[in-house]
């Protein structure tokens, strides 16, 4: 597709508000609106031209085209392979292996997940580019949550800070939870020493975690997690602040020993679809590594 577009008959509820107060109760961002207004995209009305200062009349047709997508030149098509749990044309929903990042970095400049989406876009026509709506580090396996195209991302985005992207993790920590479940609330921020490492910090942005005990023994304790903010590594940092880092994960307090990576998989994720309405959840199983850990756990 050259460009995504929306059509809407306006109604009685509409009329008499402007078309820019109309496009944020459709879900249409500031920035996105602005990038319709330079980047190439169209504002519609009975087929005319109009400004977002357009008042909107019962009875009129709006039709909102959005600019082309453009795919950056850094961002290499690559046959990375995805295991795909859903996609139509406004989402894609996958389903992450471990040790395979999100997006290139500087550590691992390809081989990710946005490259193979690149990939699998041009393979089938598809004229995007990468909207990640939930990221997951490199080491976490799981759902993932894409979308298509700005539109889809922007009501997707709310959504997230809203609360209304649901998800739920599985883990394994160090030690035994004395809790058979808990809440931690505590602000995450940037450690000051590293660019990567975050903390709970007074200064830092809300973050809670909700978890819930599933089998322990002495030395591990699987645990179920339910986020209600996003910030980066926050159950990773949260589980550390409790003194029960993940297994595997070395930068906030965990060994190896019995993983080779954080034993963290994001093992349920629930939505509401941008453009249908529809609720939609989607689960995926935990890897093999992770099976071989619990099982071990309960040995």
């Amino acid at each position: 597709m050259d460009y995504f577009f929306i059509r809407k008959n306006i109604t009685s509820a509409e009329n008499g508000i402007t078309l820019k107060e109309y496009a944020a109760e459709l879900g249409i961002s500031k920035r996105l609106l602005t990038d319709i207004k330079f980047g190439g995209g169209d504002l519609l009305i009975n087929g005319e031209h109009v400004t977002v200062k357009y008042v909107l009349r019962e009875g009129d047709l709006l039709v909102v085209k959005f600019p082309e997508e453009q795919v950056s030149e850094m961002l290499l098509a690559e046959p990375v392979p995805l295991d795909i749990l859903y996609e139509d044309e406004h989402v894609l929903v996958i389903n992450k292996q471990p040790y395979v990042s999100s997006i290139p970095s500087r550590e691992h400049p390809s081989g990710s997940i946005a490259n193979g989406i690149i990939h699998h876009y041009q393979k089938n026509g598809v004229r995007a580019t990468v909207h990640l709506v939930t990221r997951l580090d490199r080491d976490t396996s799981g759902v993932m949550l894409v979308a298509k195209h700005r539109f889809a991302h922007s009501i997707l985005s709310s959504a997230q800070k809203n609360g209304l992207v649901k998800r739920r993790y599985a883990a394994v920590v160090h030690g035994r939870l004395t809790q058979a479940e808990g809440t931690v609330d505590a602000p995450i921020g940037r450690h000051p020493d590293s660019i990567i490492e975050r903390k709970v910090t007074p200064d830092g942005q809300k973050a809670v975690t909700h978890f819930y005990v599933t089998c322990a023994n002495d030395d591990l304790t699987s645990v179920t997690l339910q986020l209600e903010t996003g910030r980066t590594h926050q159950i990773r940092v949260h589980m550390s602040y409790l003194g029960h880092p993940l297994c595997g994960d070395t930068l906030y307090g965990g060994t190896r020993r019995e993983i080779g990576r954080q034993a963290l998989h994001s093992e349920q994720l629930s939505f509401i679809h941008p453009l249908t309405q529809e609720n939609m959840t989607f689960h995926a199983s935990l890897p093999q590594d992770m099976k071989e850990l619990i099982k071990g756990e309960n040995q």
